[in-house]
């Protein structure tokens, strides 16, 4: 594993959001699911696309705060401009586990 300098870490803007809603992604290659985030005044509603659908429905989504990197360039997932890319951990079956905050806190707060 190389090292970085912490000025490399600080490129990566990770911010908390709240999913305002979500829904399957039509038509795409692996299942997934379409988030609209909710990022606070300074960034704003954002959409992500994440293969969540096997430990999460779009329903059980909404109103959960998630992480995201907020500052890569949008990709075109589908039909659908993904903007953020929301984060999480593998598990024992390569599934995604969404990384959360354990407690409740600001829409928009940076990862430090």
């Amino acid at each position: 594993m190389s090292s970085i300098a912490y000025d490399d870490f600080a490129k990566v803007d990770i911010r908390v959001g709240t999913v305002r809603a979500a829904r399957p992604l039509e038509g795409a290659r692996k299942p997934a699911i379409i988030l609209e985030i909710d990022f606070g005044p300074e960034i704003g509603v954002k959409k992500s696309s994440a293969q969540l659908t096997v430990h999460y429905t779009p329903e059980s989504l909404v109103g959960r705060q998630v992480a995201a990197v907020v500052n890569f360039p949008p990709r075109q997932i589908g039909k659908v401009m993904s903007e953020v890319l929301t984060l999480g951990f593998p598990d024992d079956g390569d599934s995604v586990v969404l990384v959360v905050p354990d407690k409740p806190v600001p829409n928009g707060g940076k990862l430090f």
